[in-house]
């Protein structure tokens, strides 16, 4: 098969394009056919060894000191199954599936082998593509949106890093449950905040988000801008701040009204987020995609820090 390969850490032009053996699904695997599958900030983050202070030495020991030992990045995918491992009654072959496998990657191919469980079916009201594009964002939004913090009618959220694949999603979802959302991006990008429901917009380029002043229920840092201390600051009594993209420091320092960590990737979200994508309530924002033959131009982009919503390749 053809898949998208890194041997070393370094810019986008340390991926490319080879032939590889094709993988077999274990137990309690399928084989899955990749239709679409995204290229994410997590993946360009691995690719270059490039992880949030503190995380680094940690982050090496788990993906590799020296080179990377999984070859082929992508977690989120959407495709259809093409063989069955021992032990899985849950799916047949022809089942247009999608899901994640966390840092295992394997997505940047035209097949990888995922654990059954790890997948949710594709309804026929989704493509490919949205379906690829919601998971990473949408399970990152929901998780911190809904399990870190309790989002309900009523709210007043800020959203920093709206535009991106998490906030573009964050921005939705606050919606979605009631809430009065603020959005902070570029300029450019004000338009598609108010179509994906933000009542206003700030622009980091000339407006200082810290003066907002204490007036938000929630504080969603999608880019990792605020500390703990500064987004208490925008906090209206009984707030929370939702820092999604900490450093280790804030991580562990993270406690009260100030929410951290790891997003879960459960299949009951996933299953959640495709259903209102099905039905039009959510819309998955896509910036390019690409062949898998441009998968260096794919990682250009992602490092770019302008890219709107998600990235995707299809194999």
């Amino acid at each position: 098969m053809r898949a998208a390969v890194y041997e070393r850490y370094g810019p986008p032009e340390v991926v490319s394009v080879q032939t590889v053996d094709d993988p077999t699904p274990g137990k309690g695997e399928v084989l899955v056919r990749v239709h679409s599958a995204a290229v994410t900030a997590a993946d360009g983050r691995m690719r270059a060894a490039r992880f949030p202070r503190g995380f680094a030495p940690f982050a090496r020991m788990a993906f590799g000191v020296f080179r990377p030992r999984r070859p082929i990045l992508g977690s989120p995918v959407s495709g259809v199954v093409e063989a069955i491992g021992p032990g899985v009654s849950t799916l047949a072959v022809g089942d247009a599936v999608c899901g994640m496998n966390g840092a295992g990657g394997g997505g940047h191919a035209e097949l990888v082998a995922l654990k059954a469980s790890h997948l949710v079916p594709k309804p026929d009201t989704v493509s490919h593509d949205d379906a690829a594009g919601v998971l990473f964002g949408g399970t990152t939004a929901w998780s911190f949106l809904h399990e870190k913090a309790d989002v309900k009618r009523g709210d007043r959220v800020l959203v920093i890093g709206g535009s991106g694949a998490v906030g573009s999603n964050a921005v939705q979802l606050a919606v979605l449950a009631g809430a009065t959302v603020t959005a902070v991006t570029s300029a450019r990008n004000a338009g598609l905040m108010r179509e994906l429901g933000a009542e206003s917009v700030v622009d980091y380029a000339t407006r200082d988000m810290l003066k907002l002043g204490p007036q938000f229920d929630l504080v969603v840092d999608t880019v990792g801008v605020l500390t703990g201390r500064s987004g208490h600051e925008l906090l209206a009594p009984g707030g929370q701040v939702l820092l999604i993209a900490a450093d280790l420091f804030e991580t562990v320092r993270a406690r009260g009204p100030v929410k951290a960590g790891v997003a879960a990737e459960r299949p009951a979200d996933m299953t959640a987020l495709l259903g209102l994508v099905g039905d039009g309530s959510l819309k998955v924002v896509i910036d390019e995609i690409f062949p898998l033959e441009q998968i260096v131009e794919a990682h250009r982009r992602v490092d770019s820090g302008r890219k709107v919503g998600n990235i995707l390749v299809r194999p």
